[in-house]
């Protein structure tokens, strides 16, 4: 079977196709899983430049959401071969997803329903989690909001939700015109390119200078200080670009002054309380019936990861990026 391996940190050159054994199972409770579709996630770029919070230990595997089809099981399990199953693997500590099979615990495997593509079952993992719990953790109800990274996977799911949630007026933030007009498509009410010269006083002037009551913020660094002033007294920053915090003491004392509040979302904590299974077969009922479509934006065969990782370190990737094996059609 095909993997994608890096051994050697570097730009998307150092992943490679290697030929690898098919994974066995080895114990009564696992089943192996042929991967249809396996997600790419920009701190996978990250750490392939070894620039994240963790230093992957080499030769690495990426890949930690996929979802397929169950081709084998161990004599424990319930789930039948056959099944269509979703496979979190962040949240077991594994990863390998950039492959053609896993093998896993099959208490790792969430059933997918028919109704939802292999494809929006990835895109429902790490980026609709951590938009499904951004909205639980600063509702948009009634409110004015504010989403940077807005043609994102997680962008594009959140505008969904806090639509659905009752947000007021959504204005997404995003850098292409492409970004720009899927945003508006997907529910928001105003759609401003951050390279404007004057994108702060756009924003501004959609709430008549009154300020966000949230501001969902997954960019960070310099740009997501620039938020600030956005923000109405009393608002809430709530911040999800982890590793990339830079707000100086004069914007905290800004903060502070208006009795804003800001707030860290950081998925893995989040999924310690057990809801995971729940939290996902809610996505995918959602997505079944289409009261949310994941938006995916590119789809690469494995031996087109280093392409896959070109066009998300470009920032110039709309909604999820999956890689699949051309064996397999959507479905």
């Amino acid at each position: 079977m095909k993997i994608i391996q890096i051994d050697e940190f570097g730009d998307p050159a150092v992943l490679k196709v290697r030929e690898i054994p098919h994974p066995e199972i080895r114990a009564d409770d696992e089943v192996l899983v042929r991967i249809h579709a396996s997600g790419v996630n920009f701190f996978e770029v990250l750490m392939r430049r070894n620039c994240y919070a963790v230093t992957p230990p080499l030769p690495a595997c990426f890949g930690v959401e996929v979802a397929g089809v169950i081709e084998a099981a161990g004599l424990g399990a319930a789930l039948p071969v056959g099944s269509r199953v979703a496979v979190p693997l962040f949240a077991h500590g594994r990863d390998g997803g950039y492959a053609d099979y896993i093998v896993v615990r099959e208490a790792a495997c969430i059933p997918l329903p028919d109704a939802v593509p292999f494809d929006a079952g990835v895109a429902l993992q790490v980026q609709g989690l951590t938009a499904l719990h951004a909205v639980r953790q600063t509702s948009p109800k009634g409110k004015s909001v504010l989403v940077t990274a807005a043609g994102g996977g997680v962008g594009t799911l959140l505008i969904q939700l806090a639509k659905q949630s009752g947000a007021r007026r959504i204005v997404a933030l995003a850098g292409s015109q492409e970004k720009l007009l899927t945003a508006l498509s997907l529910g928001a009410d105003v759609a401003i390119s951050h390279r404007d010269d004057d994108w702060l006083a756009q924003c501004s002037a959609t709430v008549r200078g009154d300020g966000f009551d949230v501001v969902y913020d997954f960019v960070g660094g310099d740009f997501g200080a620039s938020l600030v002033p956005l923000l109405m007294p009393m608002g809430t920053l709530l911040f999800g670009a982890l590793g990339r915090f830079a707000l100086d003491t004069g914007t905290i004392n800004m903060l502070l002054e208006g009795g804003r509040t800001v707030k860290g979302l950081a998925l893995l904590p989040l999924l310690a309380s057990g809801r995971l299974q729940q939290d996902l077969a809610e996505l995918f009922e959602l997505a079944a019936g289409g009261q949310i479509a994941p938006v995916i934006g590119e789809r690469f065969t494995l031996d087109q990861a280093a392409e896959a990782h070109q066009l998300i370190e470009a920032r110039a990737s709309v909604g999820k990026i999956v890689l699949e094996p051309s064996a397999f059609s959507q479905g």
